[in-house]
């Protein structure tokens, strides 16, 4: 297994706390979709950091050896919706992780 640590960026510095209706809604999805990798494993966390620099998503995923992690992001209703969203993907090096 292979871990990346995925960092979301918003379409704007404010979105946090600025979103629309319709933004709020597609949050929810991204939620969801989310939860969904989670509960499959293939998410270990995920959520909203308050940085001094403005809010950003983190998740830390965890992909068998073969799969890309362009195959998570792509998926992701946020990134689908063309709503100004990106993904910055690094991988760890060394994931401690329980045994």
């Amino acid at each position: 297994m292979k871990y990346h640590v995925f960092k979301l960026t918003g379409p704007r510095a404010d979105f946090a706390t600025t979103m629309t209706p319709a933004e709020m809604a597609l949050m929810q999805r991204h939620g969801a979709y989310l939860k969904d990798l989670m509960a499959r494993g293939q998410i270990v966390v995920f959520g909203p950091v308050l940085d001094a620099s403005g809010v950003y998503g983190l998740a830390v995923v965890r992909l068998p050896d073969d799969v890309s992690p362009e195959t998570i992001w792509r998926e992701d209703p946020v990134i689908k919706a063309q709503a100004g969203f990106s993904y910055h993907v690094a991988p760890m090096l060394n994931a401690v992780v329980p045994e």
